[in-house]
């Protein structure tokens, strides 16, 4: 019998997805697959975590945390 590696794929809990334009630009957090917030600043990001039950010891672990198209720090639409 053969098996087949398959390479770990990493599911964070919580997804930032890229950066929206509106006054003020915000990003939507999604936890578990379901949007719950638009986050305007990254201690957003940290507050919904906390009512969902989150601790994120770590912003830049990509097994907590997926940042899509930027970074914690990028707050602002190119």
């Amino acid at each position: 019998m053969t098996e087949i590696a398959s390479p770990h794929i990493s599911h964070p809990r919580i997804m930032v997805l890229k950066v929206q334009p509106g006054t003020p630009p915000f990003r939507i957090v999604e936890i578990d697959g379901e949007m719950v917030c638009e986050a305007r600043t990254l201690t957003d990001v940290l507050e919904v975590a906390a009512v969902c039950g989150i601790t994120v010891r770590d912003l830049d672990d990509p097994d907590v945390v997926r940042w899509v198209g930027g970074d914690k720090l990028t707050w602002m639409p190119h």
